[in-house]
């Protein structure tokens, strides 16, 4: 791949509830950042399994919870553009299959096979091991590491 160009970058869940999260605002500025980056470059994309995620700990996890409609409105406008993988039995099968592989639980597999899928080169997270390479193509990266260190 040509260096002038950004690889396909595919975003967890964690990334879009810190683009909400006033209560973090360091992890909110990288999360926006990636967020922004994401739509404006076309790169990024995401899987229906992390919009359900999001939607679940926004309307119920948040200490302001979002209502459905501000749910939607956030959705439609900033995941529904990067949602590139939905959830199918082949994608089921490859988290089962990947599943052996690590000690991960399910529903992180499920999102490293979406990112497999969609040919990312980089899974932005916080909940996977910094700088894993998967499947031989896919680094993890988790984007907050710099924001804990300068905080």
């Amino acid at each position: 791949m040509a260096s002038h160009t950004t690889p396909v970058f595919f975003l967890d869940t964690n990334i879009f509830v810190y683009a909400l999260l006033a209560s973090e605002p360091l992890k909110k500025q990288r999360a926006l950042q990636l967020v922004e980056q994401a739509l404006a470059s076309h790169q990024g994309c995401t899987s229906y399994q992390v919009i359900q995620e999001f939607a679940n700990v926004a309307t119920r996890k948040f200490a302001q919870r979002f209502s459905s409609e501000q749910c939607k409105q956030f959705i439609d406008a900033a995941m529904q553009p990067l949602n590139r993988v939905a959830s199918s039995p082949e994608l089921l099968n490859a988290a089962l299959d990947l599943q052996a592989d690590t000690r991960y639980s399910f529903y992180d597999w499920l999102v490293i096979a979406a990112a497999l899928h969609a040919r990312a080169e980089v899974l932005y997270t916080e909940d996977l091991q910094h700088n894993q390479l998967l499947d031989g193509t896919l680094r993890v990266v988790n984007p907050f590491l710099m924001v804990a260190n300068a905080a």
